[in-house]
């Protein structure tokens, strides 16, 4: 009779388990309207950072032999092809180069300052969006606690409404209901964050070659010719 009885009740647990257990899709639609927001800014931050990625891997592509031309017409006297060969390359690196150029004949501090500028527009241009994605890395988990705090308020309300026929699982899952946004939020400032932390390094990166091509062109016009 004992083993009866056990095996009746666990015969009976399992249908109340499968019915207490929710979907991805059930917890999504549970998370109400700050859960669709937190979606949205997903697929922005997604966007930037696929976008930036394409950008920044495209401005870190350089040719190994692009100082060495340089080098070479600028010591055979041949500005005009250099000036021809940097037009002809899409590369931060060549822009740098291209302005010094136009630049020669000028004091080396003028060219120095015009290849800096450069240097600085074109970062800006691979740190474009980056703002945004960081604001979206820090906002989105307030955005999930705030949405918890609004699921937390409706839950106690019902719990006042409930009065003495309070039900514990209703007053439990309203809570976890509500700890729903906060887990989605909480996911996507963590992505965000490391999303934007690996732009950052990469745009680093390409600071470096940026930096070392203006090294190189600088002590081109500083040699002498042989």
């Amino acid at each position: 009779m004992i083993l009866a009885n056990i095996l009746l009740q666990g015969t009976a647990a399992t249908p109340a388990a499968e019915e207490a257990s929710m979907s991805l899709a059930d917890l999504y639609v549970a998370g109400g309207w700050v859960i669709v927001i937190i979606t949205l800014l997903s697929f922005i931050a997604l966007y930037i950072f696929i976008e930036r990625v394409l950008v920044i891997r495209k401005a870190s592509k350089v040719d190994a032999n692009f100082m060495n031309r340089i080098k070479d017409y600028m010591y055979e006297g041949k500005v005009d092809a250099a000036l021809q060969l940097c037009r002809k390359t899409d590369s931060p690196q060549a822009r740098m180069v291209e302005k010094g150029i136009t630049r020669l004949g000028r004091p080396l501090a003028d060219v120095t300052a015009a290849i800096e500028n450069v240097g600085r527009l074109e970062i800006h241009k691979l740190e474009k969006r980056f703002p945004t994605l960081a604001t979206i890395a820090g906002a989105a988990p307030l955005v999930g606690f705030f949405g918890t705090v609004i699921g937390m308020i409706k839950a106690f309300y019902e719990m006042s409404l409930a009065g003495n026929s309070l039900d514990i699982s209703t007053l439990s899952g309203g809570i976890y209901v509500a700890l729903i946004t906060t887990v989605g939020g909480l996911i996507l400032g963590i992505l965000a964050y490391f999303g934007y932390n690996l732009l950052v390094v990469r745009v680093e990166n390409v600071v470096f070659q940026l930096e070392t091509t203006s090294t190189e062109f600088l002590d081109i016009l500083n040699e002498p010719v042989k």
